[in-house]
């Protein structure tokens, strides 16, 4: 099983998306943290900590607050994003939530039941329909995401249409209603690659708000690894790695990786045994 993230170290303090009061002291407090954000880019607010489209997000382990400064344009020169940010662990979780937090609110702006107006509540944790009165709540899509195993312990790896021709990753796939996270990874790397798997087990899991998935980690292995073959649709080209074959094609730039931030690329290190670097 991969390494467990079981804390991102922030407190969501639920208690204190009810109390307005508690809320405007923690905006006037000088170590409070406000986080821009616009279309999945985000930066640390540098100077004012403007109270309009801001949502709480919790408190980290010294009391600190945390906002997010949902901006309407994209004036984020020194933004990064998920993708290229090198900042620490906590940081990097704050970003993920307030990601997925403000692109909910972004795609939410009116009623999925009667499609009237709808405004933030809760500082930001939920939205309510002023025609109906109904609250509505952020959901997360559960996706799964297989490293694939033969039994020699090569590595299957897959490169999507979409991608560069020598960026590779581990299968994945949104869960259809009424599945199974197994019956979604047995699914998955049949439509994707044609295999058919002996046993499947659990990794771990992690956030990914592009847009609000919940992405649940699994190991399987091939029954038929000779018949593997991409689909031609999403997957263009698969291969199996060694791991000498997988490192000599990362440091020669023959195969790119995923992104560190992300559990593919926890995925692909941890069947290497360490971490990959150049």
């Amino acid at each position: 099983m991969l390494k467990p993230v079981l804390s991102s170290g922030l407190d969501r303090a639920a208690h204190l998306r009810t109390d307005q009061e508690a809320l405007n002291g923690l905006m006037a407090v000088p170590s409070t943290r406000v986080l821009r954000v616009f279309d999945g880019r985000f930066a640390w607010e540098s100077d004012s900590k403007e109270s309009v489209n801001l949502f709480f997000l919790g408190l980290d382990e010294a009391n600190i607050a945390y906002f997010a400064n949902h901006q309407n344009h994209a004036e984020l020169a020194d933004a990064y994003s998920l993708r290229d940010s090198n900042w620490p662990y906590l940081d990097q979780s704050i970003a993920t939530y307030a990601v997925a937090l403000t692109n909910w609110h972004a795609t939410h702006q009116r009623c999925s039941r009667c499609g009237g107006d709808t405004e933030p509540i809760l500082a930001g944790a939920a939205r309510r329909c002023l025609v109906e009165g109904i609250d509505l709540y952020p959901r997360s899509d559960p996706a799964v995401i297989i490293s694939v195993l033969d039994r020699d312990d090569r590595l299957l790896l897959g490169r999507q249409k979409v991608w560069p021709e020598n960026k590779f990753s581990a299968f994945a796939g949104f869960v259809e209603p009424g599945e199974s996270l197994e019956a979604c990874v047995r699914r998955e790397l049949m439509e994707e690659c044609g295999v058919e798997i002996e046993t499947v087990a659990y990794l771990g899991s992690q956030a990914w708000p592009f847009p609000a998935s919940l992405m649940v980690a699994f190991q399987a292995i091939a029954e038929n690894p000779l018949q593997a073959r991409p689909d031609g649709i999403e997957i263009e080209e698969i291969k199996w790695f060694t791991r000498d074959e997988l490192l000599r094609s990362y440091l020669s730039k023959e195969v790119l990786l995923p992104p560190r931030i992300s559990i593919a690329r926890r995925m692909i290190e941890h069947w290497y045994g360490t971490e990959l670097h150049r």
